[in-house]
């Protein structure tokens, strides 16, 4: 526990820092060196199921999808950015099935060579495209708002899950994937989002003008009166954020018991891997860009 703590009293701030003040080029530098080492973590859990990952050229067109979005940098407008986010993961996506099968050919077992190259394409679209898409929510209006607001809303409930749930579950949730989750803590965690969010999201202004005065944020990335959402849709938005987060343990929960290890890595002290880290936001990243694109577009 002690471990767990130090940790993440030092990546929050790191993490929060970069969020408000690293350029955009910079974001997703760091997004592509988490989703690598994500990657990598879950292409080792696939051996345990007798697969024989395609590593080096899933590490490669990971690579080169983050390459990609550096190159598109540069000043659009806010609808250009949406719509290139939407055709540019759907192109990778549609792409990634021909060019890992095709590697796989090389393969002197045939009947290893799907598998393989499923579990690349898994790898990629399960860990890679949720980290773009976080890049993607730091480019819109109020961006840096949004992207802390997926931050706690993710961390408040995985907190409150842990604490409640360890101390008054009694009713477990997924004995078989997580014996460990129960229902009390489940609850616990959607009441957190959904207060923390939506506080968070109600005083924008006045924290994207704090942001400003301190010279963390410039003025577009910030949220300010007449770019607040009401009430309601962001109560129903951290619910479903929560939701999303905790379906995204379960899975990352199914696929470790599955292969029979506790964590994915052990890169972070006290948090396993970098997988184990992340799992969560891989799911509710995109709900949030999903609110946010709608509004847009």
């Amino acid at each position: 526990m002690i471990k767990r703590i130090l940790t993440a009293a030092v990546l929050i701030p790191i993490v929060l820092l970069l969020v408000l003040k690293a350029p955009v080029y910079a974001l997703v530098i760091v997004a592509a060196a988490v989703a690598l080492l994500a990657v990598a973590e879950f292409l080792k859990l696939a051996t345990p199921y007798g697969v024989q990952p395609l590593s080096l050229p899933t590490y490669g067109f990971v690579v080169s999808f983050f390459g990609f979005l550096v190159l598109g940098t540069v000043d659009r407008t806010l609808l250009m950015e949406a719509t290139s986010a939407i055709y540019g993961i759907a192109l990778a996506t549609a792409l990634a099935p021909f060019l890992f099968l095709t590697v796989a050919m090389r393969r002197a077992d045939l009947r290893a060579a799907f598998p393989a190259a499923s579990a690349s394409v898994f790898a990629f679209v399960y860990v890679a495209i949720p980290m773009a898409l976080l890049v993607e929510i730091r480019r819109q209006p109020g961006g840096a708002i949004w992207v802390i607001y997926t931050l706690l809303a993710v961390w408040a409930g995985d907190i409150f899950a842990y604490f409640v749930g360890k101390s008054l579950g009694r009713h477990r949730m997924s004995p078989r994937i997580s014996p460990q989750k129960t229902w009390e803590g489940a609850i616990a965690s959607i009441l957190a989002s959904v207060i923390i969010g939506t506080l968070w999201i109600q005083h924008a202004s006045g924290i994207s003008s704090f942001f400003l005065q301190a010279k963390l944020i410039d003025l577009p990335s910030g949220m300010f009166g007449r770019e607040q959402p009401q009430l309601w849709p962001v109560i129903v938005l951290s619910a479903i954020v929560n939701i999303a987060a905790q379906l995204g343990d379960l899975v990352e929960s199914l696929v470790k018991r599955g292969a029979g290890v506790k964590d994915s890595g052990s890169i972070l002290p006290g948090h396993g891997g970098m997988l184990d880290r992340i799992d969560a936001m891989l799911f509710a990243v995109p709900v949030v860009w999903a609110y946010l694109a709608w509004h847009l577009l």
